[in-house]
C-alpha cells in the first residue's frame, strides 16, 4: 500500500489516466477529472477531492463503478473510490482535539516537504530516517536526533516530517518549535503556575529545532527533560535537531544526553558540488526565471562559492534574480552579469582581489618569459600549458578562487578543465623537485 504523499499522488495519477482513457470524453477529463486530487487512502477507501460539488456528484453517480474497477486493477485488490468536494472534506469533523494553551503561534510550513528536499550523499541518510519515522510514529528510532552545521537542511526536514504525517492523518498534531520559542513559552508557563500536561496538551509529535540553545539553562532543560520523557513514555514520536552530536553538547546533564542517543542519531554533512547544483536548479525551477535563462557556469559558480550553507545559496539566488528582473532586466543571465550582480557577496570586483589574480598570472608569465595573454589564451603548447596550470594552481591556493571563476579568467575554460590542471600540479609537486623550486620562487616573487 502506498505510504508517502508522493506514492499516493502517483497512484491516483495512474488510476485517473486509465479512467480518462476508458471514458474517452475529453470534456469529462477537463471539466470533472482535471482538478481531482487524492485526499487519503484508508481502510481500502481512496478518497478523492474535486473542485466543485457538481464534479463530485457526476463522478460518484456516473463513473463510480468504473473507477472502482480500475483501482482494483491497479492495486491488485478490491478498493472503493470515493469522490467528495474539497470544501466538504475540510469541514468533515475530525476527532476531538484538545486545544493547545501554549505554542499557539507556531506553525508548520506546507512548502517544506520531502518532495522538494534535494538529497545527495551528505543528507540522504537523514532524509530516509525522516521518512521512516513519519510513517512509523513512535515504533522505533525514537527519538530521532539530526545534527549538522547551520543552514544544511535540518529545519526543512522537521517541517517535511510534519507535512508527511499530516498527509496521512490530519488529526495528528505536530508541535514544531525552535529552542528559543520553547524558552519563551516556559517563562510564560512558570508565571501561570500550570501543570506539565497543560504545556503540551493536544500534541502527538514533538519536533524540537536547535536544542543546543537550551544549554546552560538548568531549569528550562530540566523541564524539557520531563516533557521529553512524557512523549517517549506515551509512545509519541520525538525529533530533535542540533548543531552538534548529542555527546558534544555543552551545558546539558549526562542523563539527558544519554536519552538523546537511545534512538537514532544521524548527521548531515556539507553538500558536494553536484548536490548544490541540483539544489540550485530545483530552486530556479520553483522561481520566476526559467532554468534555460541561466548560463550553466553561473549555476556552477554559485554552487562552488556558496556550498557551505544553503541559506547562502538562497541569498545569492535572490540577489541575482532581483538584479536581473528589476535592477537591470535581462532575458539571459550570463556569467558576466552574475559577477556584477553578486559582487557585494563574493567581492568579485574587489580591486585587491582582481589585482592579485592578475598579478599571479603576470608573475607566472614573467617567470617563464611568456606574455599573460599566452597563459589565458587557447595555446596547448607544452611549456605554455604548464605555466597556465601553475597559475591556476596558485590562484586557487592563494586566493581560494572558485574553479568557475578561474576558468573565466583563462578564456572561459570549463571548471572541470581547471580542476584537472590544478590537480595535475598538486600531484606533480609531490615528486618533482624542479617544479617545487619553480613554484616556491614564484611565491617569493609574489610576496616581494
Amino acid at each position: 500500500m502506498p505510504e508517502t504523499i508522493t506514492e499516493l499522488s502517483n497512484l491516483w495519477a495512474k488510476i485517473k489516466s486509465l479512467l480518462e482513457e476508458r471514458i474517452g470524453d475529453p470534456r469529462v477529463s477537463d471539466v470533472f477529472l482535471g482538478k481531482t486530487r487524492i485526499y487519503s487512502f484508508e481502510n481500502d477507501v481512496i478518497t478523492v477531492s474535486t473542485d466543485t460539488v457538481l464534479a463530485a456528484t457526476i463522478l460518484s453517480t456516473k463513473y463510480q463503478n468504473l473507477a472502482d474497477q480500475i483501482a482494483k486493477e491497479v492495486i491488485g485488490k478490491p478498493v472503493k473510490v470515493s469522490f467528495a468536494h474539497s470544501e466538504s472534506l475540510k469541514k468533515t469533523p475530525s476527532p476531538v482535539e484538545e486545544s493547545p494553551q501554549y505554542f499557539k503561534n507556531v506553525s508548520i510550513n506546507p512548502a517544506l516537504t520531502f518532495d522538494n528536499f534535494v538529497s545527495g550523499p551528505s543528507n540522504l541518510e537523514a532524509k530516509q530516517a525522516g521518512i521512516f519515522v513519519a510513517n512509523n510514529l513512535g515504533k522505533s528510532f525514537n527519538p530521532l536526533f539530526m545534527y549538522s552545521d547551520p543552514g544544511l537542511g535540518k529545519t526543512h526536514l522537521l517541517h517535511a516530517i510534519a507535512n508527511e504525517i499530516k498527509g496521512h492523518n490530519p488529526s495528528i498534531r505536530c508541535l514544531y518549535c525552535e529552542a528559543n520559542d520553547f524558552i519563551e513559552q516556559y517563562v510564560t508557563f512558570v508565571k501561570d503556575s500550570n501543570s506539565l500536561s497543560a504545556f503540551i496538551k493536544g500534541y502527538d509529535v514533538l519536533l524540537m529545532d536547535d536544542i543546543q540553545y537550551l544549554a546552560a539553562k538548568e531549569r528550562t532543560s530540566e523541564f524539557f527533560f520531563n516533557i521529553f520523557n512524557h512523549f517517549l513514555n506515551q509512545g509519541k514520536q520525538v525529533v530533535i535537531t542540533s548543531d552538534r552530536h548529542p555527546q558534544d553538547l555543552k551545558g546539558f546533564e549526562e542523563r539527558l544526553k544519554s536519552r538523546f542517543v537511545q534512538g537514532l542519531t544521524v548527521s548531515i554533512g556539507q553538500p558536494d558540488i553536484q548536490t548544490c547544483i541540483n539544489i540550485i536548479k530545483s530552486k530556479i525551477n520553483n522561481g520566476p526565471i526559467s532554468l534555460d535563462a541561466f548560463d550553466p557556469r553561473v549555476i556552477e559558480f554559485i554552487a562552488e562559492k556558496f556550498s557551505k550553507n544553503i541559506r547562502d545559496i538562497d541569498q545569492a539566488l535572490n540577489k541575482l534574480i532581483y538584479y536581473t528582473q528589476f535592477y537591470r532586466p535581462t532575458k539571459y543571465i550570463s556569467f558576466e552579469t552574475a559577477m556584477e550582480a553578486l559582487q557585494s557577496l563574493i567581492n568579485v570586483k574587489d580591486a585587491k582581489a582582481k589585482l592579485s589574480e592578475q598579478r599571479i598570472i603576470s608573475t607566472v608569465a614573467d617567470y617563464y618569459n611568456l606574455m599573460p595573454s599566452q597563459l589565458t589564451g587557447p595555446s596547448r603548447q607544452a611549456d605554455i600549458a604548464l605555466a597556465r596550470h601553475i597559475a591556476m594552481y596558485l590562484i586557487r591556493l592563494m586566493l581560494d578562487t572558485p574553479f568557475t571563476k578561474i576558468g573565466y579568467l583563462f578564456g572561459g575554460k570549463d571548471h572541470s578543465t581547471v580542476m584537472n590542471g590544478v590537480t595535475k600540479v598538486e600531484k606533480t609537486l609531490k615528486t618533482n623537485t624542479a617544479l617545487q623550486q619553480a613554484v616556491n620562487e614564484i611565491k617569493a616573487n609574489l610576496k616581494a
